[in-house]
């Protein structure tokens, strides 16, 4: 391995993200400062990554239009991520 970091960005909610192409999607996420992807529907409460293996479904978000767990999916240039809160303040 070579060490570099090959860097890309990811376009989140029509702003773009910077990542590293390989991350998982959630990662480049968290990093960015993006600590909740969605709302629960029921309860309107915040949700975010959890189990960082794909098994709570917290991270659910639209990629290039299909719902995947942004834990799950690595980053590639080019993305595009919609969370569903293009007009929520909190981060």
């Amino acid at each position: 391995m070579s060490g570099q970091r090959d860097d890309t960005a990811v376009c989140v909610d029509g702003v773009d993200v910077p990542a590293t192409i390989g991350q998982s999607l959630a990662g480049a996420l968290h990093d960015a400062g993006i600590r909740f992807l969605r709302r629960n529907l029921v309860t309107d409460e915040p949700r975010a990554p959890f189990c960082g293996m794909g098994v709570c479904f917290e991270c659910e978000v639209l990629v290039d239009g299909r719902l995947h767990r942004a834990c799950q999916v690595h980053v590639r240039p080019g993305m595009v991520v919609s969370t569903g809160r293009e007009h929520d303040d909190e981060r």
